[in-house]
């Protein structure tokens, strides 16, 4: 629902997530969330890929097939698979969409093999390993925990489960090859997010209620007449004894022991298989063509140094090809480890971590009451989105706390980075608008506060003219203001000045800027110095931001000028005087 809203606030381009950040927060944040979000799709990729690769070695096991050893299989298949999506995806959108259709059909037919075998009714072989079909007692044994082994708990378990859901911002990620993103990406997000809950409670709820925890697999455990003297378990009131390899935990089969249920479960095993490799290619897939566009997006706003050769694009489409390969080495390093169970919950961290500034984003807009925050989609709470970044941040740790800690230290170097930098984008985003409301706010509480001798600071008005033409006045002042008071440059423009280009201020408060003098800049257009000098000590300043202190520079020609000219002097004095 919040990236929803984003979305309506801003027109839409390639970048997903990236895009959406950063123009909603500014580049200070979106840049650091860009370099994260583009990483960790490139680790989805291998994440994916080495779960297709986990699945073809098993099967190849089963048929006695061995190329070096379980490991090495696993690698072999992953390098050689993403090989493969890298060739899809260089061919581009249609291509990767023909791909994307194809494994939807697959997977599909796989979902309704698997709940037409939920319902025949089980033979022995399936009984042995642990199948009764629908049954409640079934189904409430399996409501309540229980973990084994060491890293045995929920938040372990949500780690290796998380990335499963992470699909969702698919569609963000290639709004640059939408049609019209602005309306596809909500529908579509939303619509992933319903039919993705629906299909994984509907298969949690279904395994849950015609498999048990515990099987043997073992034929001969069945039990002959009403003996069930020593066996322990609901398998007994099912006909079965698997109390030995229960308490033992050696059993090979059942719902805690067996990564094949579901396959065993269905009406057909294979098929199942098939929807498991439709799934991990069409994710791997998926990540391996949205990392390089968010990446190629970043690097087009040259938020970072070393990372613009990246940006180019090739074809009508402009198909980030540079930083598919990038993606695609990322993804190889990362299948190299081999093990699907240590590359999830760090996947999880760089997800998380994305997510809680999604949502911070839109409780930062919402806080700030930007004029451009007009979204069209009403149905939010500006509360369950702070409440959503929190939730994220507390995951992260509960995951794997070295991962979080890592993660957060890399986005704060990040910001560092381009805050100290800060490089020249204007993207109208929440950050300057809360800016504006603090400066706002404090400077008109500033008005009901009485002055009092302890709190005095000069705040000078300087007579400079164009700054950059006296800097030493401006150096002179900068001295004592040490950047805690105010201190404003006045330029009275005559009429022989008036033809001065337009951008002549925004260079001025540039030179400013470049100087580190912290200095407004203020002009005004008078017919002679005197009156313009009056009129600039009454406009001045706003509310207690007012000038007390008057700064002219020193005549250096006063030994040869008219004393009438020196009148101008004394009479600036005396309206100053007036004036307070």
């Amino acid at each position: 629902m919040f990236k929803k809203k984003i979305k309506y606030r801003n027109e839409v381009k390639s970048g997903g997530a990236y895009f959406m950040i950063s123009r909603t927060l500014g580049p200070e944040i979106g840049g650091p969330i860009g370099m994260v979000f583009s990483f960790a799709n490139a680790l989805a990729c291998a994440l994916n890929t080495v779960g297709f690769a986990e699945v073809v070695r098993d099967l190849m096991h089963e048929f006695g097939v061995v190329m070096v050893d379980s490991v090495y299989d696993v690698r072999i298949v992953g390098v050689i698979t993403v090989t493969i999506l890298l060739m899809i995806s260089l061919a581009g959108m249609e291509w990767e969409s023909k791909a994307q259709i194809l494994f939807f059909l697959v997977l599909l037919v796989s979902f309704a093999n698997y709940f037409v075998g939920t319902v025949i009714p089980p033979n022995v072989d399936k009984q042995a390993i642990g199948i009764f079909g629908y049954r409640g007692d079934i189904f409430v044994e399996n409501l309540s925990s229980d973990w084994r082994g060491p890293q045995g708990s929920f938040f372990q378990m949500f780690a290796i489960f998380f990335p499963a859901a992470i699909g969702i911002m698919s569609g963000a990620n290639i709004s640059g090859d939408l049609k019209d993103p602005t309306i596809a990406i909500p529908k579509g997000t939303l619509m992933a997010i319903f039919w993705t809950t629906i299909s994984y409670l509907g298969i949690t709820v279904t395994v849950g209620s015609c498999v048990v925890r515990d099987a043997s697999g073992n034929k001969s455990h069945i039990l002959t007449g009403n003996n069930t003297d020593g066996c322990v378990g609901l398998a007994c009131d099912l006909g079965w004894n698997f109390t030995d390899c229960s308490q033992s935990q050696t059993c090979q089969y059942g719902l805690a022991n067996s990564v094949k249920v579901l396959g065993q479960v269905s009406g057909f095993y294979y098929l199942i298989t098939a929807g498991v490799f439709a799934a991990s290619l069409s994710s791997a897939l998926g990540f391996l063509v949205s990392a390089p566009k968010i990446f190629q997006c970043l690097c087009k706003d040259q938020i970072y140094p070393y990372i613009i050769f990246f940006a180019k694009g090739y074809g009508k489409n402009n198909e980030p090809l540079r930083a598919y390969i990038l993606c695609y080495l990322i993804a190889i390093a990362f299948i190299l480890i081999a093990e699907l169970n240590t590359i999830a919950p760090l996947i999880s961290n760089f997800f998380l971590c994305s997510y809680c500034l999604i949502n911070f984003s839109c409780f930062h807009a919402s806080i700030t009451n930007s004029p451009g925050w007009r979204p069209s989609f009403h149905y939010y709470s500006k509360w369950t989105a702070l409440f959503g970044a929190v939730i994220c941040v507390v995951l992260m740790f509960l995951f794997t706390w070295w991962a979080a800690l890592v993660t957060w230290c890399i986005i704060i170097f990040l910001f560092g980075y381009v805050n100290y930098n800060k490089p020249k984008i204007n993207w109208g985003s929440s950050i300057q608008a809360g800016t504006y409301n603090i400066a706002l706010s404090s400077s008109v509480s500033l008005t009901g506060v009485e002055d009092h001798v302890k709190n005095f600071r000069p705040q000078c008005l300087v007579l400079t003219g164009p700054p950059n033409q006296r800097p030493a006045l401006v150096d002179f002042v900068c001295t004592f203001t040490k950047h805690i008071c105010l201190m404003i440059c006045g330029d009275i423009i005559l009429q022989d000045r008036m033809t001065r280009p337009e951008d002549a201020t925004d260079c001025l408060v540039k030179w400013l800027n470049k100087r580190k003098v912290r200095s407004f800049y203020t002009s005004l257009m008078a017919d002679n110095l005197r009156a313009g000098a009056k009129q600039l000590l009454q406009a001045s300043g706003l509310g207690k931001l007012k000038p007390n202190t008057l700064v002219l520079g020193f005549k250096t020609n006063w030994r040869d000028s008219a004393p009438e000219n020196w009148d101008f002097f004394f009479q600036l004095g005396q309206n100053m005087s007036f004036l307070n």
